[in-house]
């Protein structure tokens, strides 16, 4: 085991994610956050937080985490990362005065020859623009946080962006032995270009999900099945086998779509042409709507009183995210009609006080007329039709998600409904 000592500050999902991982990599870990409960949680692993494995890792390198509350213990790091997330508003906007205050804060505890990295995602300039750290200490890494699969993601990373003062100068040594523990590719460049990459990959995957979400919608008026053509997309050495061409219900999280405002804000300064960000966000939002426009066409125009039970409420599975969740749109649009029932594995009911809090997936589906699965979990696919059709009083599901093959639940009685497929 190395013996550099490695502090986070700043333990929500990121943070505790990237202490983990960093853990597992055989160094010495000190996790800090201003909030005491949530120290007190984590030094027990109480987790506050739903991720894939991530119990498993804490169980598993258990001597090698430490939490604490104390700012003053920071001066025990060589490298502390500025890990806390970045909160957007529904706008799009992120309030940076908490990082800032972080960085004061750990500015002001950790030792003259300590490392700061700036982890969370700051708009291009930020970095540059931070007086309360010399900047031949100061580094800006790109995250590669995703809800779902964070450990995995820090685990594993792709490649580390690195955003330096002189990029020709090279990596501190202390922090290259950090980075190198994880096997990757190292991309070191100048502060501007690193935060700018970041926002350049989330703009290269809003693109094909615009693409498979425009096409899927096309799709599903032509007869096609958009499931069929995407295979053909990846075979296209231009477009290659790992594209994101899945198509689903807009862009949801809050991540994306700060990064599409923050252009179109700078661009708006710059006098620069930002008409495709303005026309992915209009998709986006044009998206989201689906399941209420399948709703309101295929069963509320028929049966206005019907009995909705809808399957998932954060915005995506393996996550307790609810930020711009397609579901809790659509329950906005339902609002306290009676009969509606809801679950979700990990986010409580509770959210939506006016309808019925089911206890599983079957008990949700429960004398409805109409399921809609509007978050992919896992075990959600694991459902039995059969069950289904002997739970629900009709026979329409809502699978934006294509956790069930539309044969088999047609072959079922069911009529089945999912993103990018019509009827031929």
């Amino acid at each position: 085991m190395t013996s550099l000592r490695v502090g986070f500050a700043g333990m929500t999902h990121l943070g505790i994610n990237s202490a983990a991982a960093t853990a597992a990599r055989g160094f010495s870990v000190l996790g800090f956050d201003n909030d005491a409960d949530r120290i007190a949680r984590l030094s027990r692993h109480d987790l506050p937080l739903e991720e894939p494995d991530l119990a498993e890792y804490f169980a598993a390198h258990a001597e090698r985490l430490d939490f604490t509350a104390d700012a003053a213990r920071l001066a025990e790091c060589d490298i502390v990362y500025i890990s806390t997330d970045v909160p957007t508003d529904d706008s799009g906007h992120s309030d940076l005065t908490p990082i800032s205050a972080l960085i004061e804060t750990v500015s002001r505890h950790i030792r003259d020859d300590a490392f700061i990295v700036v982890l969370c995602q700051v708009p291009p300039g930020f970095t540059r623009a931070l007086r309360s750290v010399p900047h031949d200490r100061l580094i800006y890494q790109v995250e590669t946080l995703i809800f779902g699969r964070a450990v995995e993601r820090a685990m594993y990373p792709e490649r580390f962006i690195v955003g330096l003062a002189d990029p020709a100068k090279g990596l501190p040594a202390p922090y290259r032995t950090l980075l190198e523990a994880f096997g990757c590719p190292i991309l070191p460049m100048r502060y501007e270009s690193a935060e700018l990459a970041k926002i350049s990959i989330n703009f290269c995957l809003v693109a094909s999900i615009s693409v498979a979400n425009t096409l899927a919608e096309l799709s599903e008026a032509i007869g096609a099945d958009w499931s069929e053509i995407a295979p053909s997309l990846k075979l296209d050495k231009r477009i290659g086998p790992h594209s994101y061409l899945t198509p689903g219900l807009g862009i949801s999280g809050g991540n994306l779509e700060r990064d599409l405002r923050t252009v179109i804000e700078i661009g708006s300064r710059h006098g620069t042409d930002t008409g495709i960000v303005s026309a992915w966000m209009k998709n986006s939002a044009h998206r989201k709507d689906w399941l209420w426009r399948i709703l309101s066409d295929k069963v509320l125009a028929k049966k206005p009183d019907a009995r909705i039970g809808v399957l998932g409420l954060a915005y995506k599975e393996n996550t307790n995210s609810t930020k711009n969740s397609p579901s809790l749109l659509l329950l906005s649009h339902l609002g306290e009609r009676k009969g509606l029932r809801v679950y979700d594995p990990v986010v409580p009911a509770s959210i939506v006080p006016h309808a019925h809090a089911a206890t599983d997936p079957l008990d949700c589906a429960a004398g409805c007329d109409v399921l809609v699965l509007a978050t992919p979990w896992p075990q959600f696919k694991q459902l039995r039709l059969a069950d289904l059709r002997a739970a629900m009083a009709g026979r329409v599901l809502i699978d934006p998600y294509r956790l069930f093959d539309g044969r088999p639940a047609a072959q079922e009685g069911f009529e089945w409904h999912g993103l990018g497929v019509g009827n031929a």
